[in-house]
């Protein structure tokens, strides 16, 4: 089906909820497959462009999603019954990859095998902060340096082992528990790399193995196998599944938070993103500044400044903004301040 870089965009901008925002978590959780999740802000941002009538201790405090080191080795916010079977494909990669930098930092293979061992003791009915598995695990004898990555990546070891995942968050301090403990429901698929790519281009709409593979971390040929167990039809440069409605209303304007999965899910950004302005949402080091979206593209930044009475949501727009479009933004920054409990206004 011949179709123009307005149509693309529009209906990947509805895959991802962008037009039609769901009324709970757990539906934000089941359209995007997984939620980038090492900013716990953001992945809450991300939930709030998404749905209406949420607050954001309703993400923090929901048991029906979780969160554990996944695509890319990267902490994701997915439904709580699909953490299993997600953490079956990704686990052992992710556990392999990073055996270099543990034994760099010194987490031989047996100190890990005992930490998860003590690990299991600490957690059991907890939540525990990474300061407080530290103390745990030093009075028996396992002392890590704080200050080191060591901590982080043995959490995520044992994370990709499946003995834990992310509780909680304390404030901005997130919390560890264990993953059986955590987790009551398992919906693991059959075949759950194709079940995968099914719910990769279903939060997506129309892309390419290469962009399944840029957002997973598999490798090409994996993808590939993937998408050709799908029942697919050709749609622009890319793929849909064959019950993808491809007709769809453009997008109304949306403020998306950093690391946001509508920018991150492919691996060319052209047709969201105009080349020239990449470098002000993309300033290196891996992040991903909150971007202003408008029309299914991305057309500038934004950022907070906070007050003791208010919360100005500035916006840097890469040119000037229509009149429905600030209009839109305005309903926006209301809804942002909805969300986080704040006054909220808009500058531009």
């Amino acid at each position: 089906m011949t179709l123009s870089d307005n149509d693309i965009r529009a209906v990947r901008a509805r895959a991802q909820r962008l037009d039609s925002p769901a009324e709970d978590l757990l539906a934000v959780a089941r359209s995007l497959a997984a939620v980038q999740a090492q900013s716990s802000p953001a992945a809450r941002l991300a939930v709030r462009a998404r749905s209406r009538g949420l607050i954001a201790p309703d993400v923090d405090a929901s048991r029906e999603v979780a969160r554990t080191w996944l695509m890319r080795k990267t902490l994701h916010l997915v439904r709580a019954a699909d953490l299993r079977w997600l953490n079956g494909l990704f686990g052992p990669r992710n556990a392999q990859s990073g055996q270099g930098r543990r034994t760099q930092l010194g987490l031989t293979a047996e100190l890990c095998e005992r930490a998860l061992e003590r690990l299991q003791d600490l957690l059991r009915g907890k939540a525990l902060t990474r300061r407080e598995i530290l103390d745990g695990l030093a009075s028996d004898g396992i002392a890590l340096d704080a200050k080191s990555q060591a901590p982080a990546h043995l959490l995520a070891y044992a994370a990709n082992r499946g003995l834990l995942c992310r509780g909680q968050d304390v404030g901005s301090e997130p919390t560890y528990v264990l993953l059986d403990e955590w987790i009551t429901e398992d919906d693991t698929p059959d075949e759950p790399r194709t079940e995968l790519a099914r719910r990769y281009l279903t939060a997506y709409g129309i892309a390419t193995a290469e962009d399944f593979g840029a957002w997973s971390g598999f490798p090409l040929g994996l993808c590939r196998e993937a998408f050709d167990a799908l029942d697919l039809v050709p749609a622009g440069s890319g793929f849909a599944l064959a019950e993808t409605e491809l007709t769809a209303p453009p997008c109304p304007p949306r403020l998306l938070g950093a690391f946001d999965t509508y920018l991150l899910g492919y691996r060319d950004r052209d047709l969201l993103l105009d080349p020239a302005e990449a470098k002000r949402v993309n300033s290196g080091g891996g992040m991903i500044a909150p971007t202003v979206l408008v029309d299914g593209r991305i057309a500038g930044t934004w950022h907070t400044k906070r007050t003791a009475k208010q919360t100005k949501v500035v916006i840097e727009p890469f040119a000037a903004l229509s009149r429905s479009a600030i209009t839109g933004l305005e309903s926006e920054v209301d809804d942002y301040g909805r969300f986080l409990g704040e006054a909220a206004v808009i500058v531009i």
